[in-house]
């Protein structure tokens, strides 16, 4: 009377699932061996990475543009003086500033370790009645977070210091960006080339898929990142919190992860609020909160809107994955290869669905 549903499906996703794991767990135990050549190929390939999310986050600016009219070429120009001018003003205005607060804060250090020293032999008072043991692991865990810290400053003020690089870099990037806005529509034809011409209408509307996905999620990202780095900057100066820039800057560029960089990112300012006062870490509790308040419940609900669509135990599980692998660029770029891979999915299940009823 009823048919009984055979098991191969189930077993087949069974079978995927563990394969899938297994791969992660390769990838995470294999990571001290191709780190090296991962961290060769992203300073080999960094500057065109970075050159093309930047084309590809203008250009349609640029067809916007083209449409009233204007003629290509000068749309470009446009776009392009405008972008580099404003970031060019912004690097100019922000840079010295930030090397000047990262220098003091490293400056400042063993001054800061002091008072959060202090803070734990009076935390050992309210918590004598607990085991040595406990104590001993608090020891090795503060003394393991000042040689992170130290660590993490050394290496900050080393990178943004190396100005040849720096020049360089920055240098190579706008001209990329020019032929990359140029020559947009003949690199996607170049690129369509190399796909077989049975594949060029699914390939076509997946890459549609993908860019109305990641495009928008991209673009409300940063505009939201921007609004919590600038309402940050002006709370902090307001509360006349020290190294005000730097804090605010961490707090933008933490806010791109979702759920964890909130917390990563006021982690910092309460840390540095601490040794000033007490007190004050109310206020600059309360500051963040409301921020990202406005920012959850009002800006990334109509800018970022439902651009990614995908459960919240998956991204966490891909932030979790990401920070693993790569740390805070893993967390980083885990939602948009995690969207990518969604519309992926769903464009090839859609597509046997649809041979299938056939």
């Amino acid at each position: 009377m009823f048919k009984q549903k055979t098991p191969l499906p189930f077993l087949y996703w069974v079978i995927t699932g563990i394969f899938v794991l297994l791969f992660i767990y390769l990838l995470v135990k294999l990571f001290p061996i191709y780190r090296v050549i991962l961290a060769f190929l992203w300073h080999l390939f960094a500057p065109f990475i970075i050159a093309g999310l930047i084309a590809y986050l203008l250009y349609p600016i640029v067809k916007k543009i083209n449409s009233y009219h204007i003629p290509k070429g000068l749309a470009i120009l446009l776009i392009y003086l405008v972008f580099f001018g404003s970031s060019g003003y912004a690097i100019y205005r922000i840079y010295p500033a930030m090397i000047h607060q990262l220098s003091d804060l490293q400056a400042q250090l063993p001054q800061l370790i002091q008072m959060y020293q202090d803070l734990v032999y009076q935390l050992y008072e309210y918590t004598s009645f607990l085991p040595e043991v406990v104590h001993d692991k608090m020891d090795h865990l503060i003394a393991g977070m000042e040689t992170r810290v130290e660590n993490l400053v050394g290496k900050a003020v080393n990178g943004f210091t190396k100005v040849f690089d720096m020049i360089v870099f920055l240098t190579v990037i706008p001209v990329l960006v020019f032929y990359f806005l140029k020559d947009f529509t003949r690199i996607k034809d170049y690129i369509k080339k190399w796909i077989p011409v049975k594949y060029h209408r699914d390939g076509s509307d997946l890459c549609a898929k993908i860019d109305k996905s990641l495009g928008d999620y991209i673009r409300g990202q940063l505009i939201v990142c921007f609004f919590v780095f600038l309402a940050t900057y002006i709370a902090f100066q307001l509360l006349h919190i020290k190294y005000a820039l730097l804090l605010a800057i961490i707090m933008g560029l933490t806010n791109i992860i979702p759920y964890f960089g909130p917390i990563i990112g006021a982690v910092p300012a309460v840390a540095i609020t601490l040794t000033v006062s007490a007190k004050l870490i109310i206020f600059v509790l309360i500051a963040v909160f409301v921020i990202q308040l406005i920012e959850s419940n009002l800006l990334s609900p109509y800018i970022v809107g439902k651009s990614i669509a995908i459960h919240p135990i998956a991204i966490i599980f891909a932030l979790l994955l990401g920070g693993e692998l790569g740390g805070v660029i893993g967390m980083i770029v885990a939602v948009p290869v995690l969207t990518i891979l969604k519309v992926v999915v769903s464009h090839v299940m859609a597509i046997r669905m649809m041979k299938q009823q056939r």
